[in-house]
């Protein structure tokens, strides 16, 4: 295991710059989930880690070794990939201790350790299988076996439930943090899934056309994100966003006046942020007009109309309002983000 540092990391494609300089610190034994929207350059920083893509600037540091120059097979990474990378005529097996075969290791010590990582895995049963008779879940328990009986310092994941259907994908998030858990291994595990990196992650990353916007665990990235990007990324229904001014009575926004928390001190221009589930239904509350009520068990979401604006709400109680009719919402004043319309910055 080790500590893993990006400093000042770079890459271009010619004149097309893709990454501005990342800086990030990974603890040994830490967790970290980089995320953000497709093409924000995620994946390609992975790759970078590994050895896949040269570094255009910068260092990238694994155990306190400079790696830039090195082959991936000298930077004792595993990485697993989004299509799992089986080899079809090889024996699960056999995919599994193909990479100490390749490094030389004697049969028994492969027949070990595959023994030791098919144990961990649940795939004693399938070992003499091949790939093609295995469900994608055992696919992907596979990819994961072949990384952990290297013992790497670092495990790479690139987006590796993104082909998997919604219900698997709950059980494998699962399993990867578990066994992360039990092996220790310092990990960083892209995805563009949000609920993916608030259950799995130590500490999230959050990126964005190249560069880092905020650095933190899941949920400081939602108590207090640093800009709205972050807020609008993280959170699922995504935040409210509503662009008006801070007055003396409230913010006033496009025909509705808006609660703020006493004694704020800013004023002019900004957005106001609540996330769907800070709203509270109130008698007295600010009238809003239904849209679209979609009740899911154990909470219910309401599209509606408030002011000039359309937001949605995240109700526990059952609602028995039609579209057209009003209901009266009041938002958390503990809850409330308040963003600089010049900036998106914060306002604190």
């Amino acid at each position: 295991m080790a500590n893993l540092s990006l400093k000042s990391v770079r890459k271009a494609y010619g004149e097309a710059s893709v990454l501005h300089g990342v800086d990030i610190d990974i603890a040994d034994g830490e967790f970290v989930v980089l995320v953000g929207p497709s093409g924000c350059g995620k994946s390609t920083l992975l790759r970078m880690i590994a050895g896949l893509e040269t570094i255009t600037g910068g260092a990238i540091e694994i155990g306190g070794r400079v790696v830039n120059d090195l082959e991936p097979k000298d930077r004792d990474i595993a990485m697993v990939f989004q299509n799992y990378a089986l080899y079809p005529h090889m024996s699960v097996a056999t995919n599994m201790g193909f990479s100490l075969e390749h490094r030389g290791a004697s049969k028994a010590e492969i027949a070990e350790r595959v023994k030791w990582a098919a144990d961990i895995l649940g795939l004693a049963y399938l070992l003499d299988r091949y790939p093609r008779q295995l469900s994608g879940g055992q696919r992907q328990r596979v990819a994961m076996g072949r990384a952990i009986v290297r013992n790497p310092q670092v495990f790479l994941f690139d987006e590796p439930l993104s082909n998997l259907d919604a219900k698997l994908r709950v059980v494998m998030r699962g399993e990867i943090k578990g066994l992360h858990q039990r092996l220790g291994v310092t990990t960083v595990y892209v995805t563009h899934d949000q609920v993916e990196a608030m259950t799995m992650a130590d500490r999230i990353v959050v990126m964005n056309a190249g560069k880092v916007e905020q650095v933190g665990a899941p949920l400081e990235l939602y108590d207090r994100p640093a800009n709205l990007f972050v807020a609008g990324f993280i959170g699922s229904p995504a935040m409210n966003m509503i662009s008006g001014e801070i007055t003396q009575g409230g913010f006033a926004a496009g025909g509705v006046t808006l609660p703020l928390p006493a004694g704020l001190g800013a004023s002019g221009r900004a957005t106001y942020g609540i996330r769907p589930e800070h709203l509270i239904l109130a008698d007295d509350g600010l009238a809003a007009t239904v849209n679209l009520i979609e009740p899911t068990g154990s909470e219910t979401q309401v599209a509606m109309t408030l002011g000039e604006h359309s937001i949605t709400g995240v109700f526990r109680e059952r609602i028995s309002a039609q579209p057209g009719e009003t209901i009266r919402v009041r938002p958390d004043l503990d809850a409330i983000h308040l963003f600089d319309a010049e900036t998106d910055n914060r306002v604190e």
